[in-house]
């Protein structure tokens, strides 16, 4: 398997792995590509009964996002989902903010006062 360093180019920024699975495996974790091999094998017997091609294009696509984004900020698939349990178990978010707090923010940012 290769690197995720592979899809690094010398700029440093990463390079969104191409829709294709061999490529998505090269950019994953050891543990993500066994989480992606089993999706890739459900959704091939799927694909061979129903001879639809779409649910492996959704697939990828997933895939393709979850390793460019393994690729930016390594560990964030996993902490994305522990971050999602624990809003499921809390039924909030303990980090939001308010509805008030988010508009003052966007108009500071659009550099507006009011």
């Amino acid at each position: 398997m290769a690197s995720p360093a592979a899809s690094m180019p010398s700029g440093g920024d990463p390079v969104a792995p191409a829709a294709d699975p061999v490529a998505i495996r090269a950019a994953l974790t050891p543990m993500l590509v066994a989480e992606f091999d089993r999706e890739w094998e459900l959704v091939l017997e799927r694909a061979k009964v129903s001879k639809d091609l779409a649910g492996i294009r959704d697939l990828l696509g997933k895939w393709r996002h979850i390793a460019y984004g393994e690729l930016r900020d390594p560990g964030s698939y996993y902490r994305m989902l522990a971050k999602a349990e624990q809003v499921q178990r809390l039924g909030a978010n303990p980090d939001a903010v308010s509805l008030e707090e988010m508009k003052a923010l966007l108009r500071r940012r659009q550099g507006r006062t009011g």
